[in-house]
């Protein structure tokens, strides 16, 4: 490979490490005849799937010139880093390249803003077309929507990618506009609203004609930035379960704050985020999409920060000691769902076994209710009296302090760190 491809992607590969916005992608795009790759069942991103198959993709920018200022960002114009950009046909032979080498799966694109966000937009766009019509590209690929970038142009990338996202940064537009000077909430909801609009109006194509191509087949997704502004809890989650009622809207992704510009007199004076606040807010949003929970019974005004000492989940039950206890042979599945132990697939599971015969303790145990948790919420067969009676919120928390386990994904920082399933067939045990 040529030393000054080489220099471009080890500059690239670099400056795109903090955008986490991409995942599992949730897509079937299989093979064609006559052309190479496949997006079909796992879906890529960089982790491992349930079976131990680690799946990857090439996660680069076109190019790390920037016209924005952005306080936060280590591609802002004003900083002295090494700079660098691919022609459109440079990074679409590479990412071929890489992947005839098994090297890679698919493509993370996004790329520094440059003269306007439709030219950059225009550059991207000619990458994945090369890809998909010359190369006969399968494989997924993520690509990053221009804020500010014109329907047209979004129409033309949605129909040729698996997902587009388009990152929020900072969840308040007065913060945004003291970080960021050069962007505003408008330019980023814009583009939003036509990846929603056109997904919408594909699934009705689809309805009357079968062979319309998809749009964004795995939705879109978006990240936040955590602690580099004064924003709590409460109101990050409250723009989170706004943004799920969006049917295009597939992940928000948290991302602690790193103090890359930490001559800016504008940011705060930390070295980093905990992980742990990073961590309640994922284990938060889950709730959200798959414990039916509403932002408010998670945080509100009298708690507008999650516990860090505990998982949410827990942190709701001891604060709402009247809920409980739960009869695992007989409320219903909504109910039990609340109960900290018992995941969605255990709740399922319970729901279904309970027909045949009464449950009791070992019974729980090997549907994969952690008992140890759940215990103090429930009562069952042969398990008649109520611990939670016995047991003041206080103790249970020391109890029960980071013995949270997750069995789904988090993000993708901590992915590579540790195997992670397909979030539809996951579930966070709490």
């Amino acid at each position: 490979m040529d030393e000054n491809l080489i220099r471009k992607l080890e500059i690239l590969a670099e400056s795109a490490k903090y955008d986490i916005s991409c995942a599992s992608s949730g897509t079937t795009r299989k093979n064609r005849d006559g052309g190479i790759g496949s997006a079909h069942g796992w879906g890529i991103c960089h982790s491992f799937t349930a079976d131990g198959r680690c799946v990857s993709l090439l996660k680069i920018m076109l190019t790390n010139y920037c016209m924005f200022d952005c306080a936060y960002c280590i591609n802002r114009h004003s900083n002295d880093i090494p700079r660098a950009g691919f022609t459109p046909k440079e990074l679409a032979n590479l990412t071929i390249e890489f992947y005839r080498r098994n090297y890679i799966e698919g493509l993370f694109l996004s790329s520094g803003i440059i003269k306007n966000a439709d030219h950059t937009m225009e550059r991207m766009l000619r990458v994945v077309t090369l890809l998909r019509n010359e190369h006969h590209f399968n494989g997924y690929i993520h690509m990053k929507a221009i804020p500010g970038a014109s329907d047209e142009l979004i129409a033309q990338a949605g129909l040729l990618v698996d997902r587009l996202s388009v990152n929020l940064e900072i969840p308040t537009e007065r913060n945004l506009k003291l970080l960021a000077p050069d962007k505003d909430h408008q330019s980023i909801y814009q583009p939003m609203r036509h990846i929603q609009q056109h997904m919408l109006e594909n699934i009705e194509d689809r309805k009357k004609f079968r062979s319309a191509p998809k749009f964004v087949p795995a939705g879109q997704s978006t990240q936040i930035i955590i602690g580099a502004t004064d924003e709590n809890d409460q109101q990050i989650l409250q723009l989170t379960s706004k943004l799920y009622k969006r049917p295009s809207m597939k992940r928000v992704y948290y991302s602690g704050f790193v103090p890359v510009n930490s001559y800016d007199k504008r940011l705060p004076v930390t070295q980093e985020v905990p992980r742990t606040r990073e961590n309640r807010l994922y284990q938060a949003d889950w709730l959200l999409r798959f414990y039916q929970f509403d932002v408010n019974e998670i945080v509100n005004d009298e708690h507008p920060d999650l516990d860090l000492s505990i998982d949410p989940k827990l942190s709701w039950a001891v604060r709402n000691p009247h809920y409980f206890p739960v009869d695992v042979n007989r409320d219903s599945y909504q109910q039990i769902l609340r109960v900290p132990g018992i995941g969605v697939k255990s709740a399922k599971l319970i729901v279904s076994a309970r027909r045949h015969r009464k449950l009791n303790l070992d019974a729980l145990k090997r549907i994969g209710v952690v008992l140890k948790r759940a215990q103090f919420f429930i009562i069952c067969h042969e398990m008649k009296s109520f611990k939670l009676q016995d047991a003041s919120p206080e103790y249970i928390k020391l109890s029960l302090q980071d013995t949270v386990r997750l069995t789904g994904p988090v993000s993708e920082q901590q992915s590579q760190q540790q195997p992670q399933q397909q979030p539809q067939q996951l579930a966070m045990v709490w």
